[in-house]
């Protein structure tokens, strides 16, 4: 009887999948429909009889179904009890989802297993932190760049007339430095004593000729 009744409620469960399928499809908060059958089949495993090594303690909004188990009977056991994770048949392994609730149970860092109230909010505080997070996202595409600023014209350059008065004074500073250096140079060709000692020697305006033999003159 047990068998069939198995059989039964994955069946069941199967056509309950299909069903929260396609009210995901219309509605995605909506969660799988679980019908009498199975919840009567779920609190039967989850009595905690003498006889039993693995007792049901819950399951999530994608049909997962939580356990805990021990490997040898009886209630006076010493042992930890384990905790482990069962999802549909039809379900593909790379398809198994299970909430951050529920992996903090099956860890032990959480005592009691979220309940099905739980889930729903939190599936709730997600799809609202999507939200606000998109809405932030397209409040920031909409302000303007900084890379796309309009660059600033460069200052024309100052003329002459109008010129900052340290450039003037810089100018004309060095206007007065190049004069006084020309009339300076002036100076000195003119006021060289050197020179005039060199031009009143009477060897200096000496310069070496060839030499041409004359002929000699007949006694």
């Amino acid at each position: 009887m047990d068998s069939r009744l198995h059989q039964h409620l994955r069946a069941h469960i199967l056509f309950g999948d299909i069903q929260g399928h396609k009210l995901k499809q219309e509605k995605p908060m909506a969660s799988n429909q679980i019908g009498p059958v199975a919840r009567a089949w779920y609190k039967w495993k989850a009595l905690r009889l003498p006889w039993r090594k693995r007792f049901l303690v819950g399951y999530d909004l994608q049909g997962n179904t939580y356990w805990e188990f021990r490997l040898t009977r009886g209630a006076e056991s010493n042992e930890r009890w384990r905790r482990i994770v069962k999802y549909p048949r039809s379900t593909h392994y790379s398809s198994v989802k299970v909430s951050p609730q529920w992996h903090q149970w099956l860890r032990h860092t959480r005592e009691d297993p979220p309940s099905i109230e739980e889930q729903h909010s939190d599936v709730l505080r997600r799809v609202r932190m999507q939200k606000l997070a998109a809405e932030a996202d397209a409040r920031w595409e909409a302000k303007p760049r900084v890379m796309e600023a309009p660059q600033a014209a460069p200052a024309p350059l100052l003329s002459p007339a109008t010129a900052s008065p340290l450039q003037q004074d810089a100018e004309s500073s060095e206007q007065t430095d190049t004069v006084s250096k020309e009339i300076k140079e002036d100076a000195e060709k003119k006021d060289d004593p050197w020179a005039k000692a060199k031009a009143r020697a009477p060897g200096e305006t000496w310069q070496p000729t060839s030499w041409s033999p004359t002929a000699a003159k007949k006694r």
